[in-house]
């Protein structure tokens, strides 16, 4: 896997990599009410390919043929908004080498921290990468009750 900037051809797998990560890995914590709340469908390249021009950075990982497999997201506060593996790829370390980028990003620009809002699985895997939990957060989603954890690192 190769990690690089994202790029608008791939606003498509980024719809369809977040969709069967909730379906596929997010289903392992949540119930399926709350898995449709979270992602209905697909979302649609063109939402995506707006939403990567608001600031944020986005890297992906890129299988051989350069498909995303896995992104994650930096907001220039530090604020980690997505950060989405395809299920068949889950458990292979291509979460760590996305971190690691985005990490490296930050000390880059001098952040002094970062911080995410992370479902059961994600709050696993920062906990590994030395984040504290700053408690759960239950909210709705679509009329359906959701939680996850806050959770940050100072860096």
């Amino acid at each position: 896997m190769r990690i690089r900037p994202f790029e608008e051809r791939d606003a498509a797998d980024w719809g369809r990599i977040f969709h069967a990560a909730v379906h596929g890995i997010g289903a392992r914590d949540y119930t399926p009410a709350q898995c449709v709340a979270w992602s209905p469908e697909e979302a649609p390249a063109d939402v995506i390919e707006q939403r990567a021009t608001d600031g944020r950075q986005i890297w992906v990982a890129a299988d051989q043929d350069d498909v995303a497999q896995g992104f994650i997201e930096l907001e220039p506060d530090g604020h980690i908004d997505c950060f989405y593996i395809a299920p068949d790829h889950a458990g292979t370390g291509l979460g760590a080498l996305l971190y690691a980028r985005l990490e490296e990003e930050a000390f880059a620009q001098g952040l002094s921290g970062l911080y995410v809002e992370a479902s059961e699985a994600a709050r696993r895997f920062f906990l590994r990468q030395g984040f504290t939990d700053e408690g759960r957060r239950d909210f709705l989603r679509r009329g359906v009750a959701m939680h996850n954890y806050a959770m940050g690192k100072a860096l």
